[in-house]
């Protein structure tokens, strides 16, 4: 639950529980988390304490057919099918402090946080295995030692502390951040044991080939240590310093310093101690220029037109000066029709842990040898390499946005993507004849051909082309009437009870406004002035930090497909789908600086609040990038005014909706939101002189291939406490080709759907069971179904048969699973 208040003196304590397991059984997770809320006067307290657990899962409890080259001859031996793990033992505890301040009258705030950080995991990989020849030619695969498997037992610790410190200077809003972060990251791999006395014996006649084996010594573990530090300091300033016809100009200065080192060692490998450290200053600058403006009767014939320009500057001390420049135009033809265009170029500089992680060779991975048609267990390398060069991109992106004028907050995009890269760094990809052929010495088979080892450390590639279509439809709308007196006496955002704010949902604009609401609307769809100054007040009063860790936690929801955050009375925080896309960045975190524009935008006016901004920058599309990285292209709306609006114009249909009484209400939601993507180009030129790999035509970088055709869907229904949600993603069909010759097989990727059900029951709304039941108030459960109807891709080869890689349960090991939530504010 995120509760997110706004009394002077307020203290809350929050305890959530959640337990969950597949309907097959197997294994189990568990979850419990705890929080701590006080806010007194300016100040704002929270502290966070959250374990998650999960048991392990072996390859027996599902069935998984071993690899022919593993199993043992001898009956009695032990199934290695039992020491293998599909769900690795694992733990993790986190514990996180925010404190935040208002300094002084001007809005001035900061704050500071803290984080730690442990997850651990025990994974099993099989167990020690011997092939004895007697003098007479016979033999025998013999596994052994089960009293003490084959491991890796992983830990790592993450400390962290951070801070922000806004302030106002003159028309300028500077916001300065600076935090650290230590991680150390242990891995101990088990030893195989020495065998070869027993060969030795074996072969003497001295032991029987069915011969008890043990007990053995400990033969001991290698250790992998993985030791990251990072330092990341920026400071940006926002302003509107000038004036054009058509508009306020926004400009968006950013610099900062980042640093960076890893240290890497691991005992299998000698001389594979690493130490690398990077040094990054960079700067950039952002501009909004309005071109034209229908509202100020400038070229209004055209209608709008918004130009944003980005360029940047890094100096990274182990690659030089890498440039990066974005450039986006926004066109509102009408007010309920947006198109956009941008430029991107950027220079890239491989990460360190791309280039420094620890060479680590694990053995016992089940690969699939296309080549010869079989399942086997292969040394499988991962870690970095030293060599890669940097990667330029020169990306297109076009988009279009439409509020359908047939009904109701509606929305459909379209969007194009055009990216050319160079110098693209990957993983070793799916090794297939093409792949083998190009990087012949990163694959080791033994004398009769099988594989035995594969490198999968990192590589570059001369070049990639993607192209891709996608669409969007986004309907929402009321269920029964809206009660006027809960509009009355709720107040804040979305209609919290007074003193509590609710902003929400993502996923579909479902606490959006009815048309004509609009933020703070009053009757008829006219805004009322005196609850927008109220609530433009609320808005910019509170303590920034707070505002932006609770866009981040409902763009989390989105994107997990999970229901929205919900405040204090239970409705579902108001945050329109469209300003989460604008503000949200490649991380899946919101943009500080695009956040920060809004909330200037929203904050700097003496007058009535103008979401979207009359005559104002017109946009985020092409906005600066967060912590001065490459430039990103804006949303298919982007360059649009926080409602949604045109560049320069108020915002349509009532503005920042889901901000306004239509958030609360005695009635339901319900929303949809459908998206479509059709992969038109997807290929990779490996080196100059070979091939080009086609993705969508037989070709492969990952562990599959890649489908032509992709969608997801969201549902949702709220009404009076009680809610669901339903997700579903469909991934088409695609091909793996193998080389033709004998033995080798192509591998076909089926297509599938999956289903997801979150359903969610706020007892504390429920007035007669909670008379009946006190300690019912402020309780909520949740009850989640994930893969529905237990979907599985299935892949099978040239004759129609399953290769054992791609048993259903190595791809998907849980299946359909459920899981329970039970959530206490006390």
């Amino acid at each position: 639950v995120v509760n997110f208040i706004l009394k002077d003196n307020f203290s809350s304590r929050e305890l959530e529980m959640e337990y969950g397991q597949p309907f097959r059984g197997g294994y189990s997770t568990q979850q419990v988390e705890g929080t701590y809320l006080r806010i007194d006067g300016d100040s704002r307290l929270n502290l966070n304490l959250e374990y998650n657990n999960s048991s392990m899962l072996t390859e027996a409890e599902r069935g998984v057919v071993q690899a022919s080259s593993s199993v043992p001859d001898l009956g009695s031996d032990p199934d290695p099918a039992a020491y293998r793990s599909l769900v690795a033992d694992s733990s993790g505890l986190e514990a996180t402090a925010n404190w935040s301040t208002r300094l002084g009258s001007a809005g001035n705030s900061l704050s500071l946080n803290a984080t730690f950080e442990r997850d651990d995991s025990l994974r099993l990989q099989g167990l020690d295995s011997v092939r004895l020849t007697d003098a007479g030619g016979t033999s025998l695969l013999r596994t052994f030692n089960a009293a003490d498997p084959l491991v890796v037992d992983r830990r790592s610790d993450s400390y962290s502390m951070g801070s922000t410190l806004n302030v106002q200077l003159g028309e300028w809003e500077v916001t300065g951040t600076l935090d650290g972060t230590y991680t150390d990251s242990n891995s101990d791999i088990s030893r195989r044991i020495d065998t070869s006395d027993l060969v030795a014996q074996a072969l003497a006649g001295t032991l029987a080939l069915d011969a008890q084996l043990g007990p053995f010594a400990d033969a001991g573990f290698d250790q992998s240590l993985t030791n990251t530090y990072t330092v990341n300091s920026l400071v940006t300033a926002r302003a509107m310093p000038f004036e054009l016809p058509a508009g306020d100009v926004s400009v968006a200065l950013r610099t900062g310093y980042k640093w960076n080192r890893i240290e890497s060692s691991d005992t299998r490998t000698l001389g594979s101690a690493t130490q690398l450290s990077r040094g990054r200053v960079f700067a950039g600058a952002n501009v909004s220029l309005p071109l034209t403006s229908r509202d100020e009767e400038v070229l209004g014939a055209l209608g709008d037109f918004t130009l944003n320009l980005d360029g940047s500057l890094d100096e990274v001390s182990d690659f030089g000066t890498l440039v990066g420049w974005t450039a986006g135009l926004t066109w509102s033809p009408t007010d309920s029709l947006t198109f956009t265009a941008n430029r991107i170029n950027a220079e890239v500089a491989p990460t360190l842990t791309q280039l420094g992680s620890p060479t680590v060779a694990t053995p016992n991975v089940q690969v699939f040898d296309i080549a010869n048609n079989q399942t086997v267990l292969a040394t499988v390398i991962t870690g970095g390499n030293a060599f890669l060069p940097r990667q330029q991109q020169g990306d297109w992106k076009f988009g279009l946005m439409w509020e359908l004028p047939f009904i109701d907050n509606g929305t459909f995009t379209a969007e194009y993507f055009d990216n050319h890269s160079t110098g693209v760094t990957d993983s070793l990809p799916t090794l297939t004849p093409a792949i083998e052929a190009a990087f012949p010495d990163r694959v080791t088979r033994d004398s009769t051909g099988q594989l035995v080892q594969l490198d999968q450390r990192y590589v570059s590639f001369a070049a990639r082309d993607e192209r891709r279509l996608q669409f969007g439809l986004n309907l929402s709308g009321r269920l029964g009437p809206e009660s006027t007196s809960s509009s009355s006496s709720r107040g804040g955002f979305g209609g919290a009870p007074t003193g509590g704010a609710a902003v929400a949902p993502a996923g579909g604009a479902q606490g959006a406004a009815p048309a004509g609401g609009g933020f703070g609307g009053g009757q008829g769809g006219a805004p009322d002035p005196a609850r927008l100054a109220a609530m433009r007040q609320t808005f910019c009063d509170t303590d920034p930090a707070q505002l932006l860790d609770l866009f981040n936690r409902a763009i989390a929801a989105q994107a997990a497909g999970e229901e929205a955050p919900v405040g204090p009375n239970g409705e579902p925080l108001a945050i329109p789908p469209q300003m989460l896309q604008r503000l949200a960045g490649e991380n899946g975190q919101v943009d500080p600086q695009r956040f920060n524009a809004i909330r200037q935008r929203i904050c700097s006016s003496d007058g009535p609040p103008q979401f979207g901004g009359r005559g104002g920058p017109g946009g985020l599309a092409g906005g600066p990038p967060p912590e001065g990285g490459p430039p990103q292209a804006g949303g298919a709306g982007a360059g649009t005014g926080a409602g949604g609006g045109r560049p320069g114009g108020g915002p349509p249909g009532g503005g920042f909706r889901g901000f306004g009484p239509g958030g609360g209400g005695s009635g339901g939601r319900w929303f949809v939101n459908l998206t479509y993507a059709l992969e038109l180009e997807n290929t990779v030129l490996i080196a100059a002189g070979l091939p080009r790999l086609d993705l969508l035509d037989g070709d492969a970088l990952g562990d599959g291939s890649t489908p032509r055709h992709s969608a997801s869907a969201r549902a949702g229904l709220f009404y009076n406490g009680f809610g669901m949600f339903t997700s579903a993603s469909y991934t088409g069909s695609s091909r793996l080709d193998g080389s033709g010759l004998p033995g080798s097989t192509d591998l076909y990727f089926g297509d599938y759907v999956r289903f997801n059900v979150h359903t969610f029951a706020d007892l504390g709304r429920q007035a007669s069971l909670v008379q009946a039941v006190p300690f019912l108030a402020d309780t909520r459960i949740g009850f989640d179904v994930d893969n529905l109807f237990d979907a599985h891709q299935r892949v099978t080869d040239s004759t129609g048969a399953v290769p054992q890689r791609y048993q259903p349960f190595l791809i998907d090991p849980a299946g359909r699973t459920f899981s329970i939530e039970i959530r206490k504010l006390f």
